[in-house]
């Protein structure tokens, strides 16, 4: 009786088996079905003994579900030596009786003397191993070894319904891989459609570089993912890297982090890049990509945050030779583990792989910021959709994890039509963008920097002249002379008559000033002398009108005498 459970949105579903394959429970939903077989196809070298065999020792090792492992082509000495690169102890699980591995040697001569194909032996021998062990995960890999010799079609059909019915009735998780046929997903044809799940396992070679793809062809009772997905092969196994999500569900910050450029800052509304944001720095060669990220990988050191740094053209001592000739000392955040180089020739490998990569780099890391310096030359290990595709991937991951991200491009022409867009076609999904280009002028080429675009802020318009020299990166205004901007010594020449026009100007303001000075003295030294005759004029009234009084009172006094000596009244 196959277990059931109720799913997130409250239906019941199918029970999953978790594989423990990084990015595989992702796309599947939580894992293969439980209890029921799943089938791995592909081509020669796409990975499926290692999927298959990663799955049994996963389920051993972490999920406490021991395993049967069945050969057609391996012998148990081939598997342990083969999967021991990868860091699996499968001799040791083998030892400790929690996988019990078997491989079976089917002679094709045996089958042509009978004339007849039974699958009842293979049964017997698979219970016993599944009984001795406990097995919960069971692996056969190389199936078709077992019918190569059959000339009937109608046997093989038969043969296989039976063994999947067998399987599903031990209640056991079965991984069976199988040899991709020429039309069909595996060579008989039929495996695929007695199969609950079926993955594909896809090995292709692209501009000579060899990738991996996996797609889940179905997946009975589940919702699953149904694209291709990239899968690596690494020193830690078997890794799927789901596509990005469509939801665009992943929260936002409000906070900001400086560019490492005070007067860049300013630029941008005076704080700098949203933190996790994505920060794209366009511009042709030479015009200072690389020393802008650089000075903001230099500023998230200075707060103690650790930044990974992912070049693609020059190695870690090159970029500390080279940032050291303008002012940035990057060793001390090197020694301190703040800053982490990491330089590889896109070439090397395929897309999947610099993405599995930096997917790791990250949670070994923990960055609170990641440069890709460039991002251009992806282009040769994919064409312009793969990379569009791995660089959305990447955008998406970062933006989940609040992971503020600068990537460089280059640009070619000089056209802006031509500068305004990137060969990777990600501008779109980028918030802030940075353009630098260079300016020819009185035998120079000077470097322009100016904000394109940068979502969710206030922003300068201006362009400002890009200088680097010994003390680091600065921003100085440009001048415009007949709708040309100046810079270099362009710019320096304008600076100078501006200042001399500028000292002319105060020179002749100064003489001005003083002449209104002399005047403003003059009038002061007449108010004064005023002043001096106004007071004496008062002086001189105020003496007048005592003495008329006083006289007034002199004769008022002689006056009544008289009038009594007269007889009066």
């Amino acid at each position: 009786m196959q277990t059931e459970f109720p799913n997130e949105n409250g239906r019941t579903g199918i029970a999953k088996c978790r594989t423990g394959i990084r990015g595989l429970d992702e796309i599947t939903g939580g894992g293969l079905p439980r209890g029921r077989p799943t089938l791995i196809g592909g081509a020669a070298g796409c990975g499926k003994t290692l999927l298959a065999m990663e799955f049994v020792v996963r389920g051993a090792r972490d999920f406490d579900e021991p395993g049967v492992f069945m050969a057609f082509e391996e012998s148990e000495e081939e598997l342990i030596a083969n999967v021991e690169s990868l860091g699996f102890a499968l001799g040791t699980l083998v030892e400790q009786n929690r996988i019990l591995l078997d491989s079976v040697r089917i002679e094709r001569g045996e089958i042509e003397e009978t004339g007849e194909y039974d699958l009842g032996g293979l049964f017997v021998r698979l219970g016993s191993a599944i009984a001795e062990v406990g097995a919960r995960r069971v692996a056969l890999d190389g199936i078709d070894a077992l019918f190569a010799a059959l000339p009937s079609e109608a046997i093989v059909r038969a043969e296989l319904r039976r063994l999947f019915r067998w399987l599903k009735d031990q209640g056991v998780t079965a991984v069976i891989t199988g040899e991709q046929g020429e039309k069909t997903l595996t060579r008989h044809g039929l495996e695929e459609y007695v199969s609950d799940c079926v993955i594909f396992l896809d090995h292709r070679m692209t501009n000579q570089v060899a990738t991996r793809r996996l797609r889940i062809v179905k997946y009975r009772g589940s919702r699953h993912g149904t694209n291709e997905y990239p899968i690596l092969i690494d020193e830690a196994g078997f890794s799927v890297l789901p596509i990005s999500s469509v939801n665009l569900s992943h929260r936002v910050s409000r906070e900001r982090v400086s560019t490492g450029i005070p007067r860049l800052d300013a630029m941008l509304g005076g704080k700098g890049y949203y933190k996790g944001s994505s920060v794209l720095v366009s511009g042709t060669a030479g015009a200072g990509k690389s020393s802008i990220a650089t000075a903001f990988a230099d500023g998230v050191c200075r707060r103690g945050e650790r930044c990974l740094f992912w070049s693609s053209e020059e190695s870690p001592d090159q970029i500390l030779r080279n940032m050291a000739s303008i002012g940035f000392d990057l060793q001390p955040h090197i020694d301190r583990g703040l800053l982490v180089c990491h330089a590889v020739r896109p070439t090397l490998y395929g897309l999947e792989n610099h993405l599995v990569s930096l997917h790791r780099l990250v949670e070994s890391i923990r960055p609170a910021a990641v440069i890709l310096d460039p991002i251009t030359n992806f282009a040769a290990v994919g064409d312009t959709a793969e990379v569009k595709t791995m660089l959305t991937r990447i955008i998406d991951f970062l933006k989940g994890a609040g992971i503020t991200a600068l990537f460089t491009s280059l640009t070619q022409g000089s056209e802006p039509s031509q500068l305004e867009q990137t060969d990777e076609g990600v501008s779109s999904l980028i918030d802030t963008w940075l353009l630098l280009q260079m300016a020819q002028s009185v035998g120079e080429r000077n470097r322009l920097l100016y904000v394109l675009k940068s979502r969710g802020m206030a922003h300068s318009n201006q362009v400002r002249e890009l200088v680097l020299d010994s003390e680091g990166i600065h921003l100085a205004d440009v001048y415009t002379e007949s709708g040309e901007a100046l810079t270099g010594a362009a710019r320096i020449a304008q600076e100078t008559r501006d200042q001399a026009s500028n000292l002319a100007a105060r020179k002749v303001h100064e003489r001005a000033r003083r002449v209104l000075e002399l005047e403003r003295r003059d009038l002061m030294a007449r108010i004064q002398s005023l002043e001096a005759q106004l007071a004496g004029v008062d002086e001189d009234a105020a003496i007048a009108k005592a003495e008329e009084a006083r006289l007034l009172a002199v004769a008022s006094h002689d006056a009544a005498p008289m009038s009594h000596a007269r007889g009066a009244d």
